[in-house]
């Protein structure tokens, strides 16, 4: 199992597709406060369609509260600003990747503290950064990955054919 942190996020759009892709993948969604919506907002609802009540989500009224409530918790911190890409991480079963709000990431007083576990999506020179909802998809898959999805579903069926 994996857990999904999302720092202020300020999109319910983006929540609601990254719920959607912790119910697909068994993982837990931590929100930090404050957040750019009401987590009852439809737009929210809309983007995790029907999937959101099967959603374990838990929230925090500020990143001390999600430590304390966490305790000894492994985070990745998902930033433009990393050095290490997220495929030059080890992930573990249970460990926490956490993802900024979408107009400034996570704050650099928090990222100093992380700098070993702190990772970042290659991309461009010319592009600041990529949608919140593909970036928690990539590295959420990519350590889903490395567990060698267990208890995952690998082989797909066709409904009216056969392979």
């Amino acid at each position: 199992m994996l857990n999904i942190v999302l720092h202020e996020p300020e999109m319910p759009a983006n929540t609601g597709n990254i719920g959607r892709t912790c119910v697909a993948t068994g993982s837990v969604l931590h929100l930090i406060e404050p957040l750019g919506f009401r987590i009852t907002d439809k737009m929210i609802k809309r983007a995790g369609l029907d999937y959101w009540d099967k959603l374990d989500v838990r929230t925090y009224v500020d990143f001390n509260d999600f430590l304390e409530k966490n305790p000894g918790a492994k985070i990745f911190m998902a930033t433009t600003k990393s050095k290490q890409t997220y495929t030059d991480v080890t992930y573990e079963d249970g460990c926490y990747i956490m993802f900024g709000k979408e107009s400034a990431g996570i704050p650099e007083e928090i990222l100093l503290n992380y700098k070993e576990t702190s990772i970042r999506i290659p991309m461009l020179d010319d592009i600041r950064s990529l949608n919140l909802s593909n970036s928690v998809a990539i590295v959420t898959y990519e350590a889903l990955r490395q567990l060698n999805f267990e208890n995952f579903q690998l082989e797909g069926q066709l409904h009216r054919y056969e392979w």
